[in-house]
């Protein structure tokens, strides 16, 4: 009886384990529950439900299948399931949710594309991912785990920020051993300056990897070179440190534990555990800052801490009762042009969120430079082979001297601290003296001649230009140094602003954008300016700022064309400065019925043929070929005597060479303007403007906003409208009711047929902006156009939608910057 039992049991038991399976990837027809598994095509990694430690929470993870419950991940991190299993699903849109008993959401991935029959699938890296089934490439994904680290640094993990989308990757450690919720303890990429990885607790910096060096980082020089390749992107779409191993079969991980240590286990197969390859607090030298600013550290020294040569202890007592926080000072004070430099040989260079560095200086010009600037206090190398250029323009902190590894650092110091030299680093007296001296009079006779030479001009003249944006703007995110033109950039002094705007009075405020606040000023000679102020506690504009100052580096200047006259970049400042045009924008005159009788015919058809002037210049004839990118009624403002002058180049795109085109991930722009080619694809090119052109000169012709618009009868918007006048030949309809008394028949049928040639569907119908203008100033003849781009009817039942082959997206009043291209 007792077997029989025991039988009954064993089959009901194994019945039981029958009903949860191991899938390769979950599809819209599948579910993951407490006991099933996602398991990699490998079987290196497996996805389910787990508690950590003593914890009775069950929480959704992957974890190595050689390790079982060491998770590497953890989806509902800050939402753990308590009232019982948990079940994870893909929608068809390519959403993953974790529900709980009670099938409430505790989680979701929130991928921000979608497509139909996505699936989701984990990969030998660790990574799980959710695919499009259609996606062009394997590594094209709607949503990836890698994205959104836990407490673990995975080979081929990103460690930095996405510039378009704004995404941050960064570690955090856990709570506890028992709850993986965000603990106290970060690990990321702190873009200011030269790019470096920091651990920090809360916004207090713990220790520092350093930045990159072109093979590594420079505080982590003891990393077996074998075993590791490191890869650093910087970009203008992102910023980013990783790594990947050489031995591809090897089990590794970097972990950041609760107690804010780093470090890295390496899978033995022997014992069947992991082992500590390194920890990155095994000595005080890695606690950032252990010896305060102008000192260096070296664990084989007594005391660890010393100042650097030319430096002092600030606070002898502390430094005698071994409190070395408190730093160095200067002994002599520096006279500028006549300083030197000592070099310090196999270090881990300082801290560098405030430098300026330039890949393509060598190090003679990279000395000079900092020797011509009075604040700047050291040089070096930007990478290990010799190349490239880093300045700093603050303390000097966080210094390590390395027996192996480690670069060049060259300090400025007064003449008078050269002499008498013992020790710098890794050298010897002899060696030091022989190199410490960089600006002497016989450089500065060679740099002189050579400034004889033309080519030197134009680079030397590219350096300072650069230098002298970077010297105020370091806090950014961007990369100096790679702009053409030989030209200085034009600045104001903040107090100069101040005063011109009555310190920013409200009653000098004349407007408001993104951007930030606009005021009316009058400068000590009486020049009326217009102030854009980026709004100090705002990270918005900053993309749009570095814009609008290569259009002041640009000097563009046509009459058609708001000058810019300058920028101010004190500390935190970030403000542009304009010729001050007092009638505003235009879409204050043509979408007002009372302002609108104002411009009669001939004056609107010389703002239409004055902003075609204005496009043809920025396409062929300025020194960059520029687009636009947000050309509407708002970014066209009028002078007093009417004139147009096409403003906001936030968003322009410059193009370099013969090049036409090009492909974006990030849409800029404004709804109703944009051509269809760019806003579902990306593609820009110069017919991008011609596009909006030909709709602004519709919206001028007619008083009515696209955007807006909607023919009663049809439900067509404005160029749809425009299009279907135009074939049933009564084109004359659609002019402003205010213009019927003074407008000339055959110049308003010849700027409708101009304007609906701008907006025809493929960019190579569109005529280009010097056909354009010939076309608005001659009688020659002109092609017949062909149905317009956005040729539908509105959506009856959603107000404000529009198609754009067969997609529907929501229309908005203001400028987009942040759309990923489809």
């Amino acid at each position: 009886m007792r077997s029989l039992v025991s039988l009954f049991v064993s089959s009901l038991f194994a019945s039981f384990l029958s009903s949860f399976s191991a899938l390769d990837i979950l599809t819209t027809h599948e579910l993951i529950r407490d006991g099933d598994k996602l398991v990699s095509a490998g079987g290196t990694f497996e996805l389910g439900f787990f508690s950590p430690g003593k914890s009775k929470n069950r929480y959704l993870g992957i974890w190595y299948v050689a390790s079982p419950r060491t998770p590497i991940w953890v989806a509902n991190r800050e939402a753990p399931i308590r009232d019982g299993s948990g079940i994870l699903r893909i929608t068809e849109g390519g959403i993953l949710n974790l529900t709980n008993i009670t099938g409430n959401i505790v989680w979701s991935s929130n991928a921000s594309a979608a497509a139909e029959n996505a699936f989701a699938q984990l990969l030998e890296s660790g990574n799980l991912v959710v695919r499009d089934p259609n996606a062009r490439t394997t590594e094209s994904y709607l949503w990836q785990s890698f994205d959104y680290p836990c407490d673990t640094y995975m080979p081929g993990m990103k460690i930095g920020k996405n510039l378009v989308t704004g995404l941050e990757t960064f570690i955090t450690s856990w709570k506890s051993g028992d709850d993986p919720a965000p603990g106290k303890y970060s690990l990321y990429l702190d873009t200011h300056g030269w790019p470096q990885v920091f651990i920090r607790k809360g916004i207090t910096v713990v220790s520092r990897f350093g930045s990159w060096n072109g093979l590594g980082l420079t505080g982590d020089p003891g990393r077996p070179e074998g075993s590791l390749v490191f890869v650093f992107t910087y970009s203008e779409s992102e910023v980013y440190v990783g790594y990947q191993l050489k031995n591809g079969s090897a089990l590794s991980r970097d972990v950041l534990h609760p107690s804010g240590d780093m470090q890295r286990l390496i899978w033995i197969n022997g014992i069947q555990n992991w082992a500590v390859s390194s920890t990155l607090l095994s000595n005080p030298c890695q606690i950032y800052a252990w010896c305060g600013a102008y000192s260096v550290c070296n664990t084989i020294n007594f005391p660890v801490c010393e100042c650097l040569t030319g430096f002092s202890p600030k606070s002898p007592k502390d430094w005698n009762n071994g409190n070395w926080f408190t730093g160095c000072d200067r002994r002599t004070k520096l006279n500028c042009h006549d300083d030197g430099f000592l070099r310090y040989i196999g270090v881990k260079l300082p801290n560098t969120s405030s430098s300026f560095f330039n890949e393509t200086m060598n190090l003679q010009e990279c000395g000079q430079l900092c020797l011509s600037k009075c604040s700047c206090t050291a040089y070096a190398n930007l990478y290990v082979d010799g190349s490239g250029c880093l300045l700093w323009f603050a303390d000097l902190v966080d210094i390590i001297e390395y027996s192996k590894g480690g670069q060049d650092l060259y300090v400025r110091v007064a003449a008078s601290d050269i002499g008498g030299v013992e020790k710098m680093g890794r050298s010897n007296k002899k060696e030091k003296l022989a190199a410490i001296i960089v600006g002497s009079g016989v450089l500065f006779m060679f740099v002189i001649l050579f400034l004889g030479c033309l080519t030197y001009k134009q680079r030397d003249s590219r350096i300072k230009r650069d230098f002298g944006m970077a010297e105020k703007v370091y806090g950014w995110d961007y990369r100096y140094g790679q702009r053409q033109e030989d030209v200085d950039l034009p600045t104001f002094d903040f107090q100069t602003i101040a005063n011109a705007t009555g310190n920013f009075s409200s009653d000098n405020k004349v407007g408001e954008g993104g951007f930030g606040p606009v005021y009316k000023g009058t400068l000590i000679d009486g020049q009326e300016i217009a102030v854009k102020r980026l709004s100090v506690n705002s990270c918005q504009g900053l993309n749009e700022l570095k814009n609008e100052i290569n259009i002041i580096i640009a000097k563009l200047q046509h009459r058609n064309l708001v000058k810019l006259f300058g920028c101010c970049l004190e500390e935190e400042e970030k403000i542009l400065v304009y010729e001050y045009v007092p009638n505003k924008s235009l879409d204050s005159f043509i979408f007002d019925q009372t302002r609108s009788k104002l411009l009669d015919w001939p004056t609107r058809m010389h703002i239409i043929v004055g902003i075609a002037r204005g496009l043809l210049y920025l396409h062929q004839d300025s020194r960059m070929r520029i687009v636009h990118r947000d050309l509407k009624a708002s970014n066209i403002l009028l002078d007093a005597n009417l004139n147009p002058k096409i403003s906001d180049f936030g968003l322009a795109k410059a193009f370099g060479g013969d090049q036409t085109e090009a492909r974006t991930n990030r849409i800029v722009g404004t709804h109703g303007y944009m051509p269809p080619e760019y806003a579902v694809h990306g593609k820009v090119s110069v017919k991008s403007d011609v596009f909006s052109f030909g709709v602004l000169a519709l919206e001028i012709l007619s008083g009515k906003k696209n955007r807006d618009f909607s023919d009663p009868y049809h439900n067509l918007n404005l160029l749809g409208h425009s299009w279907r006048l135009w074939v049933e030949k009564r084109h004359l309809q659609l002019i402003d009711y205010s213009l019927r008394s003074t407008a000339d028949a055959t110049e308003i049928m010849r700027c409708i047929h101009i304007a609906l040639l701008c907006v025809q569907q493929s960019p190579e119908d569109r005529p280009d902006m010097l056909s354009v203008v010939v076309m608005l100033t001659s009688d020659s003849n002109l092609p017949n156009p062909k149905q317009p781009a956005f040729y539908v009817e509105r959506n009856c039942h959603g107000k404000g939608l529009v198609e754009v082959n067969q997609k529907t997206y929501s229309e908005n009043e203001v400028t987009i910057s942040l759309v990923e291209a489809r």
